[in-house]
C-alpha cells in the first residue's frame, strides 16, 4: 500500500506493475474512511501481487479530473497498464473481489 506523492508516481506505477488498484479518496468522505481498511485487507489477503495506491483527491485535483474522477471513493483497476474496471461511490466488496479476481487469475495463475 502506497499513498501517492506525485502525479508522475501514478503513471510510473501503472506502467511498471502488472496489476495496480488505485483508490481515490477524500479525507472528508465517510464512506472513503470506512471502506479503506476493507480494501487494504482484501488486497493483502487475496491479491498480494497487486499494487495498492491511494490518491487523495484534494491533494491532486488535476490528476483526479484528468482521470474522470469527480466523486469519492473511486477505485480503478489497472492490469497490464490498461484500465480494466472502475467502481465509484457505492462500492460492493464482493463485486470488487469478483472483478479483481477475474483479471488477476488471467495474469497470475
Amino acid at each position: 500500500m502506497k499513498i501517492l506523492k506525485s502525479e508522475a508516481e501514478l503513471k510510473e506505477t501503472v506502467s511498471s506493475k502488472e496489476a495496480v488498484l488505485v483508490y481515490f479518496f477524500n479525507d472528508s468522505c465517510a464512506p472513503c474512511i470506512a471502506l479503506r481498511p476493507k480494501v487494504i485487507e482484501l488486497v493483502e489477503s487475496e491479491f498480494n501481487m497487486m499494487e495498492l495506491l491511494f490518491v487523495n483527491r484534494s491533494e491532486f485535483p488535476a490528476l483526479a479530473s484528468d482521470m474522470g474522477v469527480y466523486e469519492s471513493p473511486v477505485i480503478v483497476g489497472f492490469f497490464d497498464s490498461r484500465e480494466s474496471f472502475r467502481f465509484s461511490k457505492y462500492v460492493s466488496l464482493s463485486e470488487l473481489r469478483d472483478r479483481i479476481s477475474r483479471y488477476y487469475k488471467l495474469l497470475f495463475q
